[in-house]
């Protein structure tokens, strides 16, 4: 899936994004994947209109697309879907969810970073957001 989506983009990008961000995004959106600790069923869709209270459990998610990958993959739909929190300080949203989902800091940044420049390419809002989290 992430190569396919890089592919995409490379193919039509962003001309409002500087083009070194957008390699560097691209390039991580293709390694990140390979990266990973481990590999877990991830849902893709992960976003707060997809989880619902329930009975049996309290949660339950609906709407998966699975894919076998980085479970730091799954937190991103939720971030890119938190508009004001991710305007206004990205890093610290991809922080306070990294807590919440127990994976690495660093890793969902880096995640969110890459995501926001693959879909720049239909959201310029993401330019300003990709580049902020940009990797030092």
């Amino acid at each position: 899936m992430c190569d396919a989506w890089a592919d995409e983009y490379e193919s039509d990008p962003n001309p409002h994004l500087d083009a070194g961000l957008a390699r560097g995004g691209v390039a991580l959106f293709r390694s990140l994947p390979a990266s990973a600790s481990h590999r877990v069923l991830l849902a893709t869709d992960l976003h707060a209109g997809n989880i619902l209270a329930a009975q049996r459990q309290p949660w339950l998610v609906i709407d998966p697309k699975p894919y076998v990958g980085d479970p730091t993959y799954d937190p991103l739909q939720h971030l890119l879907n938190c508009h004001v929190r991710l305007y206004s300080d990205p890093a610290a949203l991809a922080d306070r969810m990294a807590d919440l989902s127990g994976v690495d800091h660093d890793r969902l940044r880096l995640w969110l970073f890459a995501r926001c420049v693959i879909e720049s390419r239909w959201r310029d809002d993401l330019v300003d957001v990709a580049a902020r989290l940009a990797p030092r």
